[in-house]
């Protein structure tokens, strides 16, 4: 009869214990990696400047093991789906850390864009598909992440903006 074998999980690199000279590691860490939470903030608040709207993040850490937050953004149309899109992406690009997604699936459609960033997943989803897939049901049991976006200033409507403020955010000028 053979021993039992201990099977355990891989492990998110984040969550790895530290070791030190020659002490014991130290206990894994709890919730998502600080590096995580900051380019969630970076990425909410890019997607909030292109109008994303029920931008939240969840802590997903202690139930995946191969990310730590999920950012989960809704848009009304594809076209503003795949500017919030762009917008992230290249966020994190400028960001300290020049982030990259290693990976970018749902964009040929525009109506739920993941963006892998190995600790973060960004969903991009139509209100559409929000509303059907429903993503904060299915990770409600894990804690949010504060997204404090009060002070994002939204890119106005192209309708709504004169000739100044149209060029003010690299448009042009308006069509009416």
């Amino acid at each position: 009869m053979t021993e039992p074998t201990d099977i355990t999980e891989p492990t998110h690199p984040a969550h790895e214990p530290a070791v030190t000279d020659g002490q014991a590691p130290a206990a894994p860490a709890s919730g998502a990696a600080t590096e995580a939470i900051a380019a969630t903030q970076v990425a909410a608040r890019a997607a909030a400047a292109k109008r994303g709207k029920n931008v939240i993040a969840f802590d997903v850490s202690q139930h995946l093991a191969i990310t730590d937050v999920f950012l989960v953004v809704s848009a009304s149309n594809e076209r503003q789906v795949g500017a919030i899109v762009d917008a992230i992406e290249e966020a994190l690009l400028k960001a300290p850390e020049r982030r990259k997604p290693t990976r970018r699936e749902g964009d040929r459609e525009n109506r739920w864009v993941l963006l892998d960033y190995i600790d973060i997943v960004v969903h991009v989803q139509h209100d559409e598909e929000r509303e059907l897939y429903s993503l904060e049901r299915l990770w409600r049991d894990c804690p949010r992440i504060e997204l404090d976006l009060d002070d994002v200033e939204a890119e106005p409507e192209p309708d709504t903006m004169d000739d100044e403020q149209a060029r003010a955010w690299g448009w042009g000028t308006p069509q009416h």
